[in-house]
């Protein structure tokens, strides 16, 4: 019977292993020696020789230890999920929202992409989707104007229909299906219209129908080339928002482009956009107006530029618009300027000055001018501790003559100076103060909770 003794199959095994580690160490200095060997016969310099290669404007430093320390240690420290979570602000992971309808590539996706068919070129490839998503707004609200009561609970829904072609290419309208004329769908429980119970305000029309894109990828796909060209625009139904509403807010049939993100060291402009746009129809102006006294967006033309400029640690914005009215309407051209400056004072208070100029209305004898003078604006509002829920404010302006903004759909180029100045947009119960134009110097003053 054979015997196998472990104890010598042990050290057997040690002295093989050992024999090997003695061959792989010799093998690595005869691999070393010849590889530098090799390296001075064709030239290479050694560690020491030569300076590297590098860009032009590099220079190498002395190596200096002492701006090196050691890595931190947390023994006493064990880790702390909920300190973690502190650092940003204590917000945790949630189920992010999803469209009503979601088609084609989702919104919020990780990577890798899919690779769709690049119908509009290797450079420009397509991105398909369709989206519907938007906000059901209701409100309860109760008014007592002394000779007339109102109750009533209304509801506003805002649909937004998004086209997506290319990453920077889409079709985009906006419908607005339970408000029409500036009512609401709604059901009045109470006051001098009660017996009429439920009012519905259906409405199908769009409020905004529009092709956007940009210049520089479609251009790549027609050239299979890369550019570097930032040229977005939009063609069609489209809403325009500029001032915060003040100047423009309105949706009209035109265009409009953009030249972004644009900088300028030298003068400290660390951002600058600049707008250029028409509108051709549907532009609604308190300067044109029909037999009746309402607002004729059929027959005025629009034609403006505005620009934006962070500088001054603050930001300017400026712009110059001309109405173009058509048919009887011609006596109501006009030119609107405007400019103003925004900016934070030690994190505690917000200010921003605007100016808008009406210049150039000549309307025949007998005929009253609707645009002239000028408008001063002071928006002031303290920076609490609950910036979006707890706004203090105190606006001044000085107004001469008949200023108006450039394009509106709700009239007043003061109707966001205070809480006062506007209907709550919903149940359209009156404001409390009728904004008339005329030489006035005035206040308001409140705050927005």
């Amino acid at each position: 019977m054979a015997m196998i003794s472990f104890g010598n199959l042990k050290d057997r095994l040690m002295v093989a292993s050992a024999r090997q580690k003695r061959s792989k160490s010799v093998f690595s200095i005869l691999l070393s020696g010849g590889t530098i060997a090799i390296m001075a016969l064709i030239g290479v310099p050694a560690h020491g020789g030569d300076e590297p290669e590098h860009s032009p404007g590099v220079e190498r430093v002395e190596h200096d230890a002492s701006v090196f320390g050691p890595d931190p240690t947390y023994e006493e420290k064990p880790y702390d999920i909920e300190a973690q979570i502190q650092i940003y602000g204590g917000k945790r992971g949630f189920h992010e929202p999803r469209p009503l309808l979601e088609a084609g590539r989702e919104i919020y996706v990780s990577g890798p992409f899919r690779d769709w068919p690049k119908l509009l070129g290797e450079k420009n490839p397509l991105a398909p989707h369709f989206y519907i998503y938007g906000d059901l707004q209701t409100v309860v609200g109760f008014a007592d104007n002394g000779a007339n009561e109102l109750a009533q609970v209304a509801a506003r829904l805002t649909l937004d229909l998004d086209l997506g072609i290319t990453s920077t290419e889409r079709i985009h309208a906006v419908v607005r299906p339970l408000d029409r004329g500036g009512q609401f769908t709604r059901y009045e429980f109470g006051g001098g219209n009660e017996d009429e119970d439920f009012e519905d305000e259906l409405n199908g029309n769009l409020d905004a129908l529009f092709f956007e894109g940009d210049v520089g990828a479609i251009t790549q796909g027609v050239t299979g080339e890369f550019n570097t060209l930032d040229l977005p625009f939009a063609v069609g139904f489209m809403p325009l928002l500029l001032q915060n509403g003040v100047w423009l807010e309105d949706a009209f049939v035109g265009a409009a482009v953009t030249i972004p993100a644009l900088n300028s060291p030298t003068l400290d402009i660390s951002n600058a956009d600049f707008t250029a746009f028409v509108g051709f129809d549907k532009v609604d102006t308190p300067a044109s107006v029909d037999e009746q006294g309402g607002l004729d967006e059929h027959r005025t033309n629009l034609y403006g530029l505005a620009g934006f400029v962070e500088a001054l640690e603050g930001y300017i914005e400026f712009g110059y618009g001309y109405v173009d009215g058509q048919d009887f309407q011609n006596n109501f051209d006009y030119s609107n300027l405007t400019v103003s400056y925004t900016r934070r004072y030690r994190d505690w208070f917000s200010n921003s000055v605007r100016l808008i100029w009406n210049v150039g209305q000549d309307p025949d004898d007998g005929v009253d001018q609707t645009a002239d003078g000028f408008l001063l604006l002071l928006e002031n509002s303290l920076i609490t501790h609950r910036p979006t829920e707890l706004v203090p404010y105190f606006n001044m302006w000085v107004g001469v003559d008949k200023p108006q903004a450039l394009a509106q759909q709700a009239r007043g180029v003061l109707r966001n100076t205070g809480i006062n100045f506007e209907t709550d947009a919903i149940t359209q119960f009156p404001r409390r103060v009728r904004v008339s134009y005329g030489s006035c110097s005035c206040s308001a003053h409140g705050f927005v909770q």
